[in-house]
């Protein structure tokens, strides 16, 4: 009879001391096919200059496979980063607003394909912040005894439900994956500090209609969206929550801006970078800024940033690094991580996704050659009444 340590899938709580939970695994997986500005502008009233001079990007990734498949590889580079293996994980959380499926969840998905067969598997959804809040309850559960060892995954497949028909939104966004794993440690490196917040006033200037249940039987073809996105309110709500948790977590952890060493933020608009970076007190060149070539990522987009950096060098041992974010909802973080010692791989992975034989704008054509949401789909994705309206009149 197999005991509870012993069957796949379970995990016994037996709870000991475990100071930190240290980053020890890093790997990305980021689509070959790219998608530029100028191709954007062959459906679009726009241009390269139109939307580098007010976002700060020039291109993004869009992905020929599933989510699932992005994060299969960029965990596999985690994991050899790391020396180690699926069988050696007891948590995966699978941080990201694009599941490939509902029921079952994503991250079991990953763990079948990496043979985690020992893991614990959850996904959460806090959209741009889900990797953030994924890596706090990570390093919870580490530092509780519950795990030892956990993959925290940030991806994002957004190609498949973007209204291509929306300059305002169809120019930002591209698909992407990294992870880390976290091992208990009795050396302090990790995660230190964290401020985790929602700005739920807020939630209705950021909603991608046709997403959820709210929308079940009621016409909408599953693919076909509107999304409800106030730019402003969403840039200055944005700056401040990030600039203010900023702040906050610094105090928490008695550090000053002249204590980071590295801004590795969300990077949904350089615009929101240069203020965040302004308002927290970090000169641009301690920031690591990515928007330029991927775009936003959402989820991906601080995991991704996180592993450029550390092979771009910008990592070095011992080096405090702050993450701030927000996303739809609207939540919002920001922590504060200790490196440890080392900044290189132990080991490489062979893993990699298969070729991708149509162009990113071919892929992007087939979506919008499909989506119909301002026709068929329209009286049905406008038909909702959200929390926001029963609440009002309460």
């Amino acid at each position: 009879m197999l005991s509870v340590n012993d069957r796949p899938g379970l995990q016994a709580f037996c709870p000991t001391i475990m100071t930190y939970a240290a980053i020890t695994g890093w790997g990305k997986c980021m689509p070959p096919a790219i998608l530029t500005n100028d191709d954007l502008s062959t459906f679009l009233d726009t241009s390269d200059e139109w939307i580098n001079s007010r976002t700060g990007m020039r291109e993004r990734r869009v992905s020929h496979v599933s989510a699932i498949d992005m994060s299969v590889v960029a965990v596999s580079q985690a994991l050899a980063c790391a020396g180690l293996e699926g069988r050696d994980i007891d948590l995966i959380i699978y941080g990201s607003c694009s599941n490939d499926e509902g029921v079952p969840n994503s991250a079991s998905g990953v763990q079948l394909a990496i043979g985690a067969t020992r893991a614990a598997a959850m996904d959460v959804n806090t959209a741009c912040t889900s990797f953030c809040y994924g890596l706090a309850t990570a390093t919870a559960m580490i530092r509780s005894g519950m795990v030892k060892t956990a993959v925290v995954i940030g991806v994002e497949l957004i190609s498949r439900f973007m209204d291509w028909s929306n300059r305002n939104v169809a120019v930002l966004f591209g698909d992407g994956a990294a992870a880390v794993v976290l091992q208990a440690s009795d050396v302090e490196s990790g995660l230190i500090g964290s401020v985790l917040g929602c700005d739920a006033a807020a939630r209705e200037t950021l909603r991608v209609r046709g997403l959820g249940l709210s929308y079940a039987n009621k016409d909408v073809r599953f693919g076909d969206t509107i999304w409800d996105f106030d730019g402003p309110v969403i840039f200055k709500r944005a700056v401040t929550a990030m600039a203010e948790a900023s702040i906050r977590v610094m105090a928490d952890c008695r550090l000053t801006a002249d204590d980071i060493n590295l801004v590795v933020p969300h990077q949904a608009n350089l615009r929101i970078i240069e203020s965040l970076a302004k308002y927290s007190g970090i000169p641009m060149e301690r920031v690591m800024v990515t928007v330029h070539k991927y775009g936003n990522m959402s989820a991906a987009t601080v995991p991704v940033a996180l592993v450029e950096a550390l092979e771009d060098g910008r990592v070095t041992p011992g080096a405090t690094i702050m993450m701030p974010a927000f996303g739809g909802g609207l939540t919002y973080c920001s922590l504060i991580v200790k490196w440890g010692d080392r900044v290189t791989p132990l080991g490489l992975s062979d893993k990699a996704l298969p070729p991708c034989t149509k162009t990113a704008l071919e892929l992007v054509n087939e979506s919008r050659a499909v989506h119909d949401a301002h026709g068929r789909s329209l009286a049905g994705l406008m038909s909702p009444e959200f929390v926001e309206a029963s609440v009002a009149l309460r």
